[in-house]
């Protein structure tokens, strides 16, 4: 096998990207099958990739976004008649990727049912808070008009925004992930349909969580009257606390699904003449 050959084997994508600036030789590399197993280069994409390098991304979902990344760029640069190429023990490349990824699929709907099925039970519990709220205003009723007593203070306006979006964003959050538990989990929605859905749920479930919280400080300071100056800040503080938690302990997560699923695009471009450049420091 060549070093292209070694590269797809062991995921290093940095090496393998060279392949781009060989010219008419990556036709010829590409061609290339072992002479004990008659595996060409989609057949050593379609194994499952070493441990070390399955996790450099987070969760088994997207660890299979990647291994399917892999797969679909090799196949485009393999002949097209080697797609569906035999080895030796007469296994098509995609025969090879679904048995040996079988387990990591498997992990990767776990883990996404896992994580839908919390996060709909905290909006599911944000939705039926918020929607109790927007029934409950703060400083009551005019009992001769029925409108809100405080409905010229820009608090109360302040309230009703943020309880509008919290309610909306959170709804949104829970019909996201229903259908990520409803998905039909083949290959292919790993690639992006289901990392695309959880990253926007957790955006909405955010959005939801802050217009809680706005909401909630809103409606202290509808009905403060005390003379004490440190109570806002404290309330204002104790509000923050919350959305600062969720940030801090779902960006990493967050992040990792945004580049696996939108930088990845990137992974496999090949650098700018990067070997002639070597050649014209040596």
């Amino acid at each position: 096998m060549s070093i292209f050959h070694f590269a797809i084997k062991y995921r290093q994508e940095s090496v393998f990207n060279l392949i781009y600036e060989i010219g008419a030789s990556k036709d010829s590399l590409a061609s290339y099958a072992t002479e004990n197993c008659k595996e060409n280069m989609l057949h050593l994409a379609g194994k499952l990739a070493p441990p070390d390098r399955r996790n450099i991304v987070s969760g088994a979902a997207l660890q299979m976004q990647r291994e399917l990344l892999w797969f679909k760029e090799i196949e485009k640069i393999v002949p097209h008649t080697y797609v569906n190429r035999e080895n030796s023990k007469h296994q098509t490349p995609k025969e090879i990727f679904t048995k040996q990824h079988k387990n990591l699929q498997k992990e990767g709907e776990k883990w996404m049912k896992d994580t839908a099925n919390y996060c709909m039970l905290v909006t599911t519990l944000i939705a039926t808070v918020i929607f109790a709220a927007a029934f409950t205003v703060p400083g009551g009723h005019n009992q001769d008009t029925g409108t809100p007593i405080l409905l010229r203070s820009n608090w109360l306006i302040v309230f009703f925004i943020s309880d509008a979006i919290a309610l909306c964003s959170s709804l949104t959050s829970t019909i996201i992930f229903l259908s990520i538990l409803t998905s039909r989990y083949t290959e292919d929605d790993f690639l992006k349909s289901l990392p695309t859905k959880l990253m926007l749920g957790l955006a909405t479930l955010f959005i939801s969580m802050a217009g809680m919280m706005v909401a909630f400080s809103a409606t202290f300071f509808l009905v403060y009257t005390s003379t004490r100056a440190w109570a806002p800040t404290v309330v204002v503080a104790s509000a923050s606390i919350p959305i600062t938690s969720f940030v801090l302990l779902h960006l990493k997560l967050w992040v990792d699904i945004f580049l696996s699923t939108y930088k990845s695009r990137f992974l496999f471009q090949p650098y700018k003449h990067r070997l002639f450049l070597e050649k014209d420091a040596d």
